[in-house]
């Protein structure tokens, strides 16, 4: 039986129908970003480019190189990178998640006041609400001088906090110790100890607050306070006639979450 004999255009024709475009495979590579995955695991162990290259005998301008994407890896050359890290060979192909970026507008922010009290003692509003599961909790918030007989409450719950002063003076009250922050003063401590704060001047107090959680704890819903919203239960926040408050309102209408962590 004789074999057919195709005829060689036809071949060539049939071999540039299932040829992959250079572009396309260009693309395919640079899409992986093997060379920024690279330089992540080389600054995560603190490696400089001549230390990764004595570890898998590349030189440190081939790393450079690679790291930028001027130059495509063997898969030889990659195992080798590989195995420093102790990654697979899969590691470098696999698709990434999607890295956490939300962007708040002051416009899209809610002004909220202190609840709980006649006269509130500060406004304030949430700088990451749209944020899912959450292990820290900005807020601007306005302190306003306090009117003759005001009494502020101290309050306790898990995590840490930062304040960073904007604007004006604010008072703050940490156990035994009580100080008085200025514009541009910051102050980090743990929220386990009993703390509370106040307008310290005549003209309102401007400043940043930085709630930090505590792996481990859950909370409920509502947001408590400024510094109370990682676990002061609803009864103290609404108790206390200081920076503690009871539940916010999101843009949306539903009551800001405390997240779980």
């Amino acid at each position: 039986m004789k074999t057919a004999v195709k005829d060689p255009a036809a071949v060539r024709e049939e071999a540039a129908a299932v040829e992959i475009d250079p572009e396309t495979a260009e693309a395919f590579i640079a899409e992986k970003r093997i060379g920024e995955r690279i330089k992540r695991l080389r600054l995560k162990k603190s490696m400089g480019l001549v230390e990764l290259g004595r570890h898998t005998g590349l030189s440190a301008s081939f790393l450079s190189q690679l790291e930028t994407g001027r130059v495509v890896p063997t898969l030889r050359n990659l195992a080798r990178i590989a195995m420093v890290f102790s990654k697979d060979l899969s590691y470098f192909f696999e698709t990434e998640p999607h890295t956490l970026f939300r962007v708040h507008r002051k416009k899209e922010r809610v002004r909220l006041p202190q609840t709980g009290v006649d006269d509130p003692t500060y406004y304030f509003e949430s700088l990451g609400y749209m944020v899912p599961d959450r292990t820290l909790d900005p807020y601007y918030a306005e302190f306003i001088p306090l009117k003759k007989g005001t009494e502020v409450r101290a309050h306790v719950h898990p995590g840490f906090e930062f304040l960073y002063v904007v604007e004006g003076e604010l008072e703050i009250k940490h156990g035994e110790r009580t100080q008085v922050l200025a514009a541009g003063d910051s102050v980090y401590f743990d929220a386990s100890t009993p703390h509370a704060y106040q307008c310290a001047g005549k003209t309102p107090a401007v400043v940043i607050i930085v709630t930090m959680h505590q792996q481990g704890i859950q909370h409920g819903t509502g947001m408590r306070s400024l510094s109370a919203s990682l676990g002061a239960r609803q009864s103290v926040a609404q108790a206390s006639t200081g920076v503690a408050v009871g539940r916010g309102i999101s843009p949306g209408g539903a009551p800001l979450r405390t997240p779980r962590v």
